[in-house]
């Protein structure tokens, strides 16, 4: 047992972790460029907390626990709603805009397999305080952006709108539990289990087979042309609309030709109001950043502000980034190696300190060694140069 970890969670050996942080660091940097500002919040939380709008839906995926007062506490299972929480009770005095960054860990209870942990990581963004088409497509520009700066060429953004399938579904008067079994199915893209919940309803073919259709709708501009036929009621056409803007600012960015739409993207958290997006990446079968609009969520808190915002999973893009050759990419051996002969310890501190001080990636020998050694010691750490002072 002292050997094993826990179920979900993993071990980043040093080369696996020299990978990780280097992605890290070109986010952070990305973001930063952005004009987003890193905010930090605590691993656990009030169980009361992350479950504010949510609670049936995801307590069951929390790891939970009691403090001395015996309160519910949890690890928390994503940065959205801790952030919501911080931007209510924190900071209700400052300008809006916020926009804020992080990379942290998360915790969910998960069938572990690969590319999903117990334990993961995320980095993303919130902007806070912007309900216009504009702050939707910067933050899906800043995700574009930002899996460009890490290495990562090909992929796909699939764009979508809960208030179009909303809309759909509540000019049919289905009921509530009816919409909701079919969000599920949307969202795990299950149509056996979207064509089984619509044959049950007592709705017409024409409208059957128009839900069973959503999955099915994707593609370019001409994909909401098509949607429109569909949209009998304003909701659903203001859906379309606002995709129709986002698309065009899209443009603007330069980064159109990365987003298809998706008309049936439907997110696993139930606060999405509006626009909402996933990113695929060819050979990994889930989406490895997904986000959207979710402006009800500070209201909860206590504060009305419209959201939006986008969560990369860190493992995922280090998988999607292997399967397309960029590993080494984005890794650095080290620069040199400083090995000495008996006597030479303080010449070689001196040389280290030197290299340093010049942004060298500089490993230092402990004790006297050979040439024959230190040529050897070079080869098996595979570091750049040696240098050897005798």
């Amino acid at each position: 047992m002292l050997l094993e970890i826990p179920y979900g969670t993993r071990d980043f050996l040093p080369k696996d972790a020299k990978f990780k942080r280097s992605i890290e660091s070109n986010l952070a940097k990305t973001f930063s460029l952005w004009g987003y500002d890193e905010i930090v919040t605590p691993s656990i939380e009030y169980v009361d907390t992350l479950t504010i709008n949510n609670r049936s839906g995801i307590e069951n995926q929390l790891f939970k626990f009691f403090d001395k007062n015996n309160r519910t506490l949890a690890l928390r299972h994503e940065m959205t709603t801790p952030i919501a929480r911080v931007a209510a009770s924190r900071m209700y005095d400052d300008v809006l805009p916020f926009k804020l960054s992080y990379i942290s860990s998360v915790y969910r209870y998960e069938q572990a397999q690969e590319g999903r942990q117990c334990e993961f990581y995320q980095a993303g963004v919130e902007l806070m305080g912007v309900a216009d088409a504009s702050a939707d497509a910067e933050v899906i520009a800043l995700a574009v952006d930002s899996l460009r700066k890490t290495g990562l060429a090909d992929f796909e953004i699939c764009l979508g709108q809960v208030e179009f399938i909303n809309g759909i579904m509540q000019q049919m008067g289905l009921s509530k539990e009816k919409q909701n079994e079919i969000r599920l199915a949307l969202e795990q893209r299950n149509l056996v289990d979207l064509n089984k919940a619509v044959e049950e309803t007592n709705l017409p073919n024409k409208a059957k087979q128009a839900l069973k259709s959503i999955p099915l709708l994707q593609g370019k501009e001409d994909i909401l042309e098509f949607a429109n036929n569909l949209a009998l009621n304003e909701q659903s056409r203001k859906a379309l609309d606002n995709l129709h803007d986002i698309y065009e600012l899209l443009k603007l960015y330069g980064v159109a030709d990365n987003v298809n739409f998706d008309l049936g993207v439907n997110r696993d958290f139930s606060y999405y109001t509006g626009m909402v997006f996933e990113v695929y990446a060819p050979g990994i079968g889930y989406p490895i950043c997904g986000g959207g609009r979710y402006d009800n969520m500070l209201s909860d808190f206590g504060t009305d502000c419209p959201a939006t915002g986008f969560a990369l999973g860190i493992e995922r893009l280090m998988l999607a980034l292997a399967k397309q050759n960029q590993v080494q990419s984005v890794q650095h051996k080290k620069d040199v190696y400083i090995a000495f002969a008996a006597g030479k310890q303080a010449e070689a501190i001196d040389e280290a300190t030197k290299l340093r001080s010049e942004g060298k990636i500089v490993d230092l020998a402990f004790t006297p060694q050979s040439k024959e050694e230190a040529v050897k010691y070079q080869a098996d750490k595979n570091i750049a140069e040696l240098v050897y002072i005798k």
